[in-house]
């Protein structure tokens, strides 16, 4: 981390690997629900919540290596992550409305007779 108390030093190190432990098994359990979620608006959410875990890491990694960088790539990320999730959401929504409409236009037909 830099010039200090190499106790504390070691502490934030065990910190800092613990949280990213912890960070990697909830973004295996997310991709788990990811996988096995029952409806697609929770497969979304899933996805989403495994962005925001990698923001989490890579912003842990930047801290822990004192790399200036991986803040920039950490941004960017987050700007991607979040342009994806709004484009799975708009596909979507865009399905459901066909199904939508599909159904309605079967229910006329199967009406008039």
């Amino acid at each position: 981390m830099g010039k200090g108390i190499p106790a504390l030093e070691q502490a934030y190190e065990i910190l800092f690997v613990a949280a990213l432990v912890i960070l990697a098994v909830f973004l295996m359990l997310s991709l788990v629900r990811a996988i096995i979620g029952p409806r697609v608006a929770d497969r979304i959410v899933a996805i989403n919540m495994m962005g925001t875990q990698t923001l989490a890491i890579i912003a842990i990694l930047a801290v822990m290596k004192q790399e200036g960088y991986l803040a920039d790539i950490c941004l960017i990320y987050a700007m991607t992550s979040f342009l994806a999730v709004i484009v799975l959401s708009k596909v979507y929504m865009g399905v459901y409305r066909q199904r939508k409409e599909g159904k309605e236009e079967e229910e006329t037909e199967d009406g008039g007779y």
